[in-house]
């Protein structure tokens, strides 16, 4: 039995048919409904990690299987992570840093860009049944804006820059605007005074966002580092030192707060929907993802 999948090989990109794959014990078969496509999905193709496979990590799905699931029929997002269970991490529930991880569509688990996926039941969160599946499929970056909060103190007294103005990018501005910051969403080419602000959240998703957030920044100030590349990112280290700048890494978030947001419309992302494409026209699809000013585009399997 075989499905359609959008496959990544060599800095290649096409639509195959791929053998539908079956859920080990523990694990959900589910049925894409919509997959999103992402910055990282290009980083992937330029050679990020080394991928080969099934991209695809943003997506609401239907459970399909197994038989006896309690899952079976329900909406769900899932959490990229497949972490191995047994270390201290995933102990502590933080399986996004286990040694042994897989990530969905990104590090040796086939993705989201496909008809079927499996992921384990551990990782899936019903949707509640106001969120369109077009506003659902944005959990999983929304959840990524989400964590800046989880990792820094937020407040009335905040003056925030947000650079980048693409998905991420404005998420992540939404998110800090309904904690109280004071926001400014820089885009390319913006200008702002040097060392001014409190927090600087770097998505540009290019390796030249940390010069400017280093810049930005004032003394005791910090940046969260959010964006993911191929080519490494080089930057003079030295202010990082001399100002005191607190760095902070942040990648995945809990699934949580990003559907009580999308709930009542606490962050309304429809602004950020661009089009939707059928699975089969994949190609045609990632290229009007990669125009300049694009925001999110969608795949629809079997439309």
């Amino acid at each position: 039995m075989t499905m359609q999948a959008l496959f990544f090989e060599g800095g290649r990109a096409g639509v195959r048919e791929v053998r539908k794959p079956v859920p080990a014990r523990g694990f959900a078969l589910v049925r894409v409904l919509l997959s999103g496509i992402c910055n990282t999905d290009f980083e992937l193709r330029r050679g990020y990690h080394g991928f080969s496979g099934i991209p695809g990590h943003e997506f609401v799905g239907r459970v399909e299987g197994p038989a006896g699931s309690p899952w079976l029929g329900k909406r769900i997002v899932g959490e990229i992570n497949l972490g191995c269970g047994r270390c201290d991490w995933c102990g502590r529930g933080l399986g996004r840093h286990c040694a042994r991880r897989r990530v969905l569509g990104i590090l040796g688990h086939p993705g989201a860009h496909a008809e079927l996926l499996t992921l384990p039941e551990k990782n899936l969160h019903e949707v509640p049944g106001e969120i369109p599946d077009e506003e659902a499929v944005f959990t999983e970056p929304l959840a990524a804006a989400c964590e800046i909060l989880d990792q820094v103190a937020v407040g009335k007294e905040t003056r925030a820059a947000v650079l980048g103005a693409g998905k991420l990018g404005t998420l992540c501005a939404a998110v800090l605007e309904n904690a109280g910051a004071d926001v400014a969403l820089l885009r390319r080419g913006s200008r702002a005074r040097p060392r001014s602000f409190d927090l600087v959240i770097e998505a540009t998703g290019s390796p030249d966002g940390m010069p400017r957030a280093i810049a930005l920044v004032r003394p005791r100030g910090t940046i969260v580092w959010k964006s993911t590349h191929h080519a490494p990112a080089r930057f003079d280290a030295a202010p990082l030192v001399v100002n005191e700048v607190t760095v902070v890494g942040s990648r995945c978030g809990r699934f949580e707060p990003a559907l009580e947001h999308l709930r009542g419309r606490r962050i309304d992302v429809r602004p950020l929907l661009a089009a939707e494409f059928p699975l089969a026209r994949a190609g045609r699809a990632l290229a009007e993802a990669a125009r300049p000013g694009v925001r999110k585009v969608l795949l629809r399997p079997g439309a």
